[in-house]
């Protein structure tokens, strides 16, 4: 099989580093030295991880625009990431929840996307979108959605294969694009983590934005009588803050240093969302200690119930609060947990991901 003479890699926006983003840099260490291209660009968040490579960052960066104001581009952002030079390249490789996948490449490039999601407030939480907006607003961003969802599934044409993160994602890219997708999960750091002695309390570790559902995690735990650690920042911090003062402790958005030393000492990881996979419930496995999730999604592939964790039904305030309230979570054995996580190193996920590339190049 030849290889490609020139590879370029694409992401959404490079503005903090969460899940997605620190997917992407994987992505990047299996093309070392390939440029970079993305919507916006903050250099100190991601020097040390793209350092040696060219990045292009489109027009919107004289915007001057972070992470606090980036979503009142968005009718922008669809126009912009066509503009990315990316022809030049005969293997372009995006990494996309929103609009990296729209790139044009030269006629005769193969471009695969590793899609962690179709953009969510297009497709399957546009009401949501909807209803957290201004009322005076709500008109307008109904109309710009609706015309980035015709913008999405036009653009989904210009990909040759798609990778989804999870089987949830490989469904929802067959209902929005029409379109089949490898499942390649995503890399966890498995390795920043040891077992420890468990302590009194559970963590929850997310964005504090209102599809993470931390509130129902924090809605059982109050009933439950259980005290919960919260890792993470966002605009939903001072309304749970208010609101569930006497049951939580909200330890602000977390370096990998911070989250590697508090989950090994948690009774358990909460997760109460639907997540596409959820790198943090990895995570909690590696450090020994069982997860207690939604059943759907990401967790249905990542959790052994029983052995690694417990699923409840997604949204059950009720079946969250029973199982805290009645579980022994110090009958999980943690050698076995962490075992278990194992299997999602990052080195398999660069040898599962450049597999499924060459795969794609090859059959061009």
């Amino acid at each position: 099989m030849s290889e490609p003479r020139s590879v370029g890699l694409v992401h959404d926006y490079l503005l903090v580093k969460r899940g997605a983003e620190r997917t992407f840099c994987e992505i990047a260490a299996c093309w070392p030295g390939a440029p970079v291209y993305t919507l916006l660009y903050d250099r100190d968040a991601f020097g040390t991880d793209l350092a040696g490579r060219g990045v292009t960052v489109s027009g919107l960066r004289r915007l001057h625009v972070g992470q606090a104001g980036f979503r009142r581009l968005l009718p922008l952002f669809p126009s912009a990431v066509e503009r990315l030079p990316v022809a030049r390249h005969d293997l372009v490789v995006s990494s996309s929840s929103a609009f990296a996948h729209g790139v044009h490449p030269g006629p005769a490039a193969v471009h695969v996307c590793y899609c962690h999601s179709p953009f969510r407030y297009a497709w399957f939480e546009r009401d949501r979108a909807l209803d957290e907006a201004p009322k005076a607003m709500r008109g307008a961003l109904a109309l710009t959605l609706a015309a980035i969802r015709r913008w999405d599934r036009r653009a989904s044409k210009r990909v040759t294969h798609y990778v989804a993160n999870s089987e949830l994602t490989r469904r929802r890219i067959n209902d929005a694009y029409g379109r089949d997708a490898t499942v390649v999960h995503p890399p966890v750091g498995v390795e920043r983590f040891t077992i420890r002695e468990p302590e009194d309390f559970f963590v929850v570790v997310a964005e504090l934005v209102r599809h993470k559902r931390v509130d129902i995690a924090l809605a059982a735990a109050e009933r439950a009588g259980q005290h919960v650690k919260v890792l993470g920042a966002g605009p939903e911090l001072e309304q749970l803050r208010e609101r569930f003062a006497g049951t939580a402790e909200f330890l602000g958005r977390a370096s990998d240093a911070e989250v590697a030393d508090l989950l090994p000492r948690a009774l358990a990881l909460l997760v109460p969302n639907v997540e596409e996979f959820g790198v943090a419930a990895v995570e909690a496995q590696a450090a020994g200690r069982p997860v207690l999730a939604a059943d759907a999604g990401g967790p249905q592939e990542t959790v052994l119930p029983g052995e690694t964790g417990v699923l409840v039904p997604p949204g059950d305030v009720d079946a969250m609060a029973e199982v805290l309230r009645y579980t022994d979570f110090s009958r999980f054995e943690p050698e076995r947990i962490a075992g278990h996580a194992a299997r999602f190193s990052k080195d398999r996920f660069r040898s599962e991901l450049q597999a499924a590339v060459e795969r794609a190049y090859a059959s061009r």
